[in-house]
């Protein structure tokens, strides 16, 4: 079983997210609604997958700024990332400071982003 961190979503869209990958992959979801508690998490448990809200629910950090974090700590940042954002202008943000091109939430379900994420978790 695969294992998907969730960082910044709100309650619905982690469970829209979550259903989506449950129904294509065999993976566990597991949420973090901070920067802090996601750094926590990440470095306790092996994740093969962190999703990044562009604006986190809770306080409203950016998910950038929390790209810069992960990939600036070297013992996190080999983890692979994606923003989710429905805004290519900040999807290639996040792709130069290391992560894989992500998704909208917007094209969560099409075939697209189930082949995006299969090299991740199949």
């Amino acid at each position: 079983m695969k294992h998907v961190l969730n960082v910044g979503q709100c309650g619905f869209d982690h469970g829209s997210i979550s259903r989506f990958l449950e129904s294509h992959f065999e993976v566990k979801v597991t949420a973090a609604a901070s920067a802090n508690s996601a750094i926590e998490l990440a470095r306790k448990q092996p994740f093969d997958l962190v999703l990044v809200n562009r604006k986190f629910d809770a306080d409203g950090s950016d998910g950038l700024d929390f790209i810069r974090t992960l990939k600036a700590d070297a013992a996190l940042a080999t983890k692979p990332v994606m923003l989710v954002t429905n805004f290519p202008e900040y999807d290639a943000e996040a792709v130069a400071l290391g992560a894989v091109s992500g998704f909208g939430k917007a094209s969560v379900g099409s075939p697209d982003v189930v082949q995006r994420l299969e090299p991740f978790l199949k």
